[in-house]
């Protein structure tokens, strides 16, 4: 294959220079030149290639709307951020800190999806007049597309053995490719046509066609780019594994997460045996979906009531402790919120983990111009139990009934729970799904509520037996309550 000519162009106007320079000579920006493909003489058809299937203009209304069909994984867990399964031709972005547990999960997904396959094909038996095939992919009708593959250009074929080995994947017929050159792996794709093929990682993977060096923005776009249509032109599903940056987000171009499909973030404490997963993306399904795996010997195993993670276990009520009912996508869970209220001198500290810092200072302000508690020389920490991360506002009464409760050193009652967005004005919002979150309170047994009144349910609704449920309309009227609970 003959080497295309490349070109730098600047982020900022979008001129382009033959060769690389420190300083655009168009706008005058520094460090804005990347590296890209240069438009060659081939046919419109070639160069401007589309990453999705191209269709005739039609109408909304004469365009079935049918949904697409997925595939599950054999993980509930990873289904459920997915949104059901993998979907044929998609591609999905997949990104989490060294050693959090990307490529493990993805081994026994494969792994799950090819034993799966394998079964179904034993059962359904080859087609009239075919031999039945074999390889390392294992059985696959004549003629269709099937298997797994995984591509790792960070690790040999012998760790990747290992690791199964450890996970207890034995006899395990996935088809692994030590490769990282771009053009030899779509041209593995095209010869093998799996079903599902995952590319550990896309940082590693290079192409001819460019002289960077792998993991810079050049190499990360146009690969990415190619692997995109090459899935979508065959329908074979791809995921993506990528580096993220010491603040948490994905490295490399943002048009990278435009690209895919999904994008998925794997969260957690590599010193805690609890990871989430979460979908900031997905357009085959709802984001801000939540999985949640438990990292056990035999590798990552889903956990079905994750509230109980995000518990913690006091034999009696202690100060400074609230439950609350969040919602990531459509599961509601409880989260314990703890607050210390301790005093700080003359620069008193206000610190959170797992919630805004600057809306606890918002809060703390409404608590002591409307509530009446003054913080101000006092020291204040806020955590969210398990490593969990609330940005919605609903955690805002739990919050403030939190830091009341330290500060004044008495416990809220058993049982307790309370959530709802507090305003400027002192006003108790009311929070989405109020009634999801009650139900899911209601049946891990608490009995005392504390909501928005626009959350409470009617007084003739017997659908919350055993939890008594107090509706507030300003935080005023809270803090009064739970005084008089506790």
């Amino acid at each position: 294959m003959a080497k295309e000519k490349t070109q730098y162009t600047c982020n900022e106007c979008g001129g382009s220079s033959p060769k690389w320079l420190g300083k655009c000579p168009h706008c005058n920006a520094w460090n804005t030149l990347i590296e890209s493909v240069a438009e060659s003489s081939a046919p419109a058809k070639n160069r401007f290639a589309s990453l999705a299937k191209t269709a005739e203009v039609t109408t909304l209304a004469d365009i079935d709307a049918s949904d697409v069909q997925r595939t599950p994984t054999g993980h509930d867990e990873l289904d459920r951020v997915l949104g059901g399964g993998i979907v044929e031709g998609g591609v999905v972005l997949i990104g989490g800190d060294p050693g959090i547990g990307k490529s493990t999960l993805l081994l026994q997904a494969l792994d799950s999806l090819q034993r799966s396959g394998q079964k179904t094909l034993s059962a359904a038996g080859p087609p009239q007049g075919a031999k039945a095939p074999s390889g390392g992919s294992g059985p696959r009708a004549a003629g269709q597309r099937g298997g797994t593959l995984y591509v790792t250009g960070e690790e040999s074929g012998a760790q990747i053995a290992l690791r199964s080995r450890r996970l207890g994947l034995d006899g395990s017929q996935v088809s692994v490719l030590a490769e990282i050159q771009l053009e030899k792996i779509l041209a593995t794709l095209a010869h093998t046509q799996p079903a599902i093929a995952v590319i550990d990682s896309i940082q590693t993977v290079y192409s001819e066609q460019l002289t960077s060096a792998p993991g810079s923005v050049a190499q990360v776009r146009e690969c990415a780019a190619h692997l995109t249509r090459a899935a979508k032109a065959s329908g074979t599903a791809i995921v993506l594994v990528g580096h993220v940056t010491k603040e948490g987000a994905l490295a490399g171009p943002r048009v990278l997460e435009h690209m895919v499909d999904t994008v998925l973030y794997f969260e957690g404490d590599t010193h805690s045996s609890f990871r989430l997963i979460r979908a900031i993306k997905n357009r085959f399904g709802a984001v801000n979906e939540i999985g949640v795996f438990a990292m056990t010997e035999r590798g990552l195993k889903g956990v079905s009531n994750p509230s109980a993670i995000f518990l913690s276990q006091h034999s009696e009520p202690v100060p400074g402790s609230c439950v609350m009912v969040t919602l990531e996508g459509t599961r509601p869970m409880l989260v314990e919120i703890q607050a210390l209220v301790d005093s700080g001198g003359p620069s008193p500290r206000r610190l959170s983990v797992g919630l805004d810092r600057d809306r606890l200072a918002m809060l703390l302000a409404v608590l002591h111009r409307h509530a009446g508690v003054a913080c101000t020389d006092q020291d204040v920490f806020v955590n969210a139990v398990g490593g969990v991360r609330i940005s919605e506002p609903a955690a805002d009464l739990a919050v403030m009934l939190a830091i009341t409760s330290s500060l004044r050193g008495r416990a809220l009652p058993k049982g307790f729970i309370a959530f709802g967005e507090v305003g400027l004005a002192g006003e108790v919002r009311p929070a989405p799904r109020g009634q999801e979150r009650l139900k899911e309170a209601a049946k891990l047994g608490f009995s005392v509520a504390v909501v928005p009144k626009a959350n409470a349910p009617k007084k003739n609704d017997k659908t919350f037996e055993g939890l008594t449920i107090h509706g507030v309309d300003r935080i005023e009227e809270a803090m009064e309550l739970a005084r008089n609970l506790g």
